[in-house]
């Protein structure tokens, strides 16, 4: 029997019922020792979550990818060195994302318009009026410095608490709070013209 495999049965048994109820720890042991079964389980769970936020963070979708499938390249590596009970997966799996994003957006990356939807009445003028306000936004959020754009994108789109986004940031609530109080600042300076015709005033 495989090394990771014996101690995944320490770690969690797997309801018979339903495997994929199984512990992360359990998993990430049975996947060390060669389960494909577990592996594949693991990534179902959180490969859409990390490519999510990874998308946020660097606004590119084939980019998002490369990253949530490199967080899972560095998973795969440490398996047979991860420790039942220490760090939650989910937390890991972000920490790595918000760190290869990061290390990407120091590169400057390009920002890719992706397709916007219509919308649905007030002719090409509404819409080109919409694109023009979403590249605005994304264009804002892109030139915060990493950590805040990582805090914001956290809370506001992902629906974490301060004191869940600190966990995956390693940092404490409070810090935080200074991360979002900052990133607010600088979109709301950057966001008044798009502001102003969100409401429906003219310059």
């Amino acid at each position: 029997m495989a090394a990771g495999t014996a101690a995944a049965r320490v770690v969690l048994a797997p309801p018979d019922a339903d495997p994929t109820a199984a512990g992360d720890d359990f998993l990430i042991a049975a996947a060390a020792g060669g389960d494909g079964a577990a592996w594949t389980v693991l990534v179902d769970r959180y490969l859409g979550q990390i490519t999510g936020h990874a998308w946020y963070m660097l606004g590119d979708p084939r980019e998002a990818e490369d990253v949530a499938q490199e967080a899972f390249l560095r998973l795969f590596a440490k398996a047979p060195a991860w420790e039942p009970g220490g760090a939650q997966l989910k937390t890991w799996l972000y920490r790595v994302v918000v760190n290869l994003c990061i290390d990407r957006k120091r590169k400057v990356l390009p920002i890719p318009m992706a397709e916007l939807p219509e919308r649905p009445d007030g002719g090409a003028e509404a819409r080109d009026r919409g694109i023009d306000i979403k590249r605005s936004v994304r264009a804002a959020l892109d030139a915060l410095p990493a950590r805040q754009r990582s805090a914001l994108v956290l809370t506001y789109y992902e629906g974490f608490t301060n004191r869940e986004a600190g966990r995956l940031l390693g940092i404490s609530a409070e810090a935080v709070e200074s991360l979002l109080a900052r990133g607010r600042r600088a979109l709301k300076d950057a966001l008044q013209s798009v502001h102003r015709e969100m409401m429906g005033e003219r310059k």
